[in-house]
């Protein structure tokens, strides 16, 4: 099997980041940490040190559309905080609706107890838009 470049996905919320990453074969999502968001230069910081340390080039932001696929305050914050990244890194928007609602159903099926730790959802869901990514490229 061909190794490629690793590529980063985050799900940026205003607390928290969560975060994923590609395996080297560019098969699989795994969830990597949540970042606290409680100073945005250091939540940068903290995204260049893991690109850094996976090489990474290429990062999948997810944006959270309003239901009739328009841009809301939401989606308007998360592209300005991730246009801090756009000088060194490609960034990639993907329509995240539903994420957060999936990835709290797929816990609850690993039966993790994700309400006292929403974290747990950030990271599934940041896995969740990089799968989908993932299988796109691939498909």
């Amino acid at each position: 099997m061909e190794i490629k470049e690793r590529v980063l996905a985050l799900d940026v919320g205003d607390k928290r980041i969560g975060v994923a990453v590609s395996d080297p074969f560019f098969l699989f999502a795994t969830g990597l940490k949540v970042i606290i968001r409680e100073n945005d230069n250091k939540a940068l910081e903290e995204i260049k040190e893991i690109c850094q340390t996976y090489k990474i080039k290429k990062i999948i932001v997810g944006l959270p559309y309003n239901m009739d696929g328009s841009i809301g305050a939401q989606a308007k914050k998360t592209v300005k905080f991730t246009e801090k990244l756009e000088s060194d890194f490609e960034i990639i928007y993907r329509d995240e609706r539903l994420t957060s609602f999936e990835a709290e159903e797929m816990l609850k099926k690993e039966n993790k107890k994700y309400t006292k730790n929403k974290g747990l959802v950030d990271i599934k869901a940041a896995c969740i838009i990089l799968q989908s990514y993932i299988g796109e490229q691939n498909g």
